[in-house]
């Protein structure tokens, strides 16, 4: 289908827009296969109990093999795999560019034929640890091994991007992550949105869920909500099983397909807003998305609030519709300052006690409001892709506070190192 891989990551690049490809940890147990044969003869797939051979299990390719990322020799071996211009006569990747970056998906392991879809907890690593006793692991030291290779994949380090299914301690530092495979239900939607703030708080910011649901095939009404949701997720990504109904906003009948675009068109323009919240949170450990409680940590009549949270320090308050039919929502608003609607400017007024307002939530109205005191920059101008917006003007959205003042920050650098 794509006789020439980096003719076509060239064609993509020329619009300023990267690819994804997906690399799982299980290699093709076959020995036409330069890969598992290299891993094979430096002595580094995962044992079975015996402590002898090499594990063999059963995932995509078929029978397979897994490479032992608790053995520091593996680290060099897979970085050298993603060498552009050479690996000093061993395998490596050339059919790839600067442009492609990479998924680690299946990665905690997911074995077919394993136990629990698992690997055996008697099965061997490097130092004569068992399974069981590093299983939670795996799955990060995987893609932390994936991240090194992207980054050093050229003599000039590049900052790498990496989505996983698996993580532990220490993957934020490394990677994205998404929730997994969901269906494509009200509920799971609805459900998505604590499960993504829960992550921020344990320390794991970039997550999300598939827009869509994985499984199933939501009704327009439904894609449209999940796309707002997934516009105001640190990971914006849309998924399907291959045996769901095509679903690309694209295909959409009208009025679904301008909202669509519309949802689309406002998270690139939020792009400064979100690179500013990434910075903070990378410095500070404050996830991106802030749950009620995090902002305002003496009320306590947001503890319970999981379903509206604002995006970093830039005054955004946002609750996703997860229902259907909905026409109007409410925000409930902890202080007395003034917040603005971020589509018509409208005003609602908040009370030292705490109130609730309602906002209207037709299909095409996201309830998004600014807080009062807050300056909101945004990038207005449509663009193929983030990259081309680099030297675009700035808009500024002023949301003066009780005192008629307010303050903003804008985070930005080469995007690149």
């Amino acid at each position: 289908m794509f006789p020439d891989p980096v003719e076509m990551f060239n064609d993509v690049a020329a619009y300023g827009r990267k690819m994804v490809v997906i690399i799982d940890p299980h290699l093709k147990k076959d020995t036409s296969y330069p890969v598992y044969n290299s891993a094979s003869a430096k002595n580094l797939l995962v044992k079975p109990s015996s402590g002898q051979g090499e594990y063999e299990g059963w995932c995509w390719p078929g029978s397979s093999a897994w490479v032992d990322y608790f053995n520091p020799a593996s680290w060099e071996w897979w970085k050298g795999l993603f060498k552009l211009t050479g690996n000093d006569g061993d395998f490596h990747w050339s059919q790839s560019t600067n442009d492609v970056y990479i998924w680690n998906d299946m990665n905690e392991p997911s074995v077919f034929n394993g136990p629990e879809i698992t690997m055996p907890k008697t099965n061997l690593h490097h130092g004569g640890w068992e399974h069981r006793d590093i299983h939670n692991i795996n799955g990060m030291l995987f893609h932390a091994a994936t991240a090194e290779a992207v980054k050093y994949r050229v003599d000039t380090p590049q900052r790498p991007f990496v989505l996983s299914r698996a993580f532990f301690a220490g993957s934020q530092r490394i990677s994205a992550i998404w929730t997994g495979d969901n269906m494509g239900t009200w509920e799971h939607m609805a459900i998505g949105v604590p499960m993504v703030l829960s992550n921020g708080i344990a320390g794991i910011t970039f997550s999300g869920a598939d827009v869509g649901g994985f499984f199933g095939n939501p009704d327009p009404e439904m894609l449209i909500r999940w796309y707002q949701v997934g516009a105001f997720a640190p990971f914006f990504r849309a998924h399907a099983h291959i045996d769901t109904k095509r679903r690309e906003p694209f295909l959409l009948e009208e009025p679904y397909k301008t909202i669509a675009r519309d949802i689309i068109r406002l998270r690139y323009s939020l792009l400064p807003v979100w690179y500013t919240a990434f910075r903070h949170s990378s410095v500070s450990g404050v996830p991106v998305l802030r749950p009620q409680y995090t902002v305002f940590p003496e009320d306590p009549k947001g503890f319970s609030l999981d379903e509206q949270y604002y995006l970093g320090t830039s005054g955004l308050l946002v609750k996703p519709v997860t229902a259907p039919g909905v026409t109007e929502t409410t925000i409930y608003l902890a202080e007395a300052q003034p917040y603005y609607d971020y589509f018509t400017s409208k005003v609602y007024r908040g009370k030292r006690s705490g109130t609730n307002v309602t906002v209207p939530s037709a299909l095409h109205e996201l309830p998004v409001l600014i807080r009062g005191g807050s300056i909101v920059p945004t990038r207005e101008r449509p663009r193929r892709s983030s990259s081309l917006m680099k030297r675009d003007p700035f808009t500024l959205r002023i949301a003066l506070d009780a005192s008629e003042s307010a303050t903003g920050e804008l985070y930005l650098d080469d995007g690149d190192s």
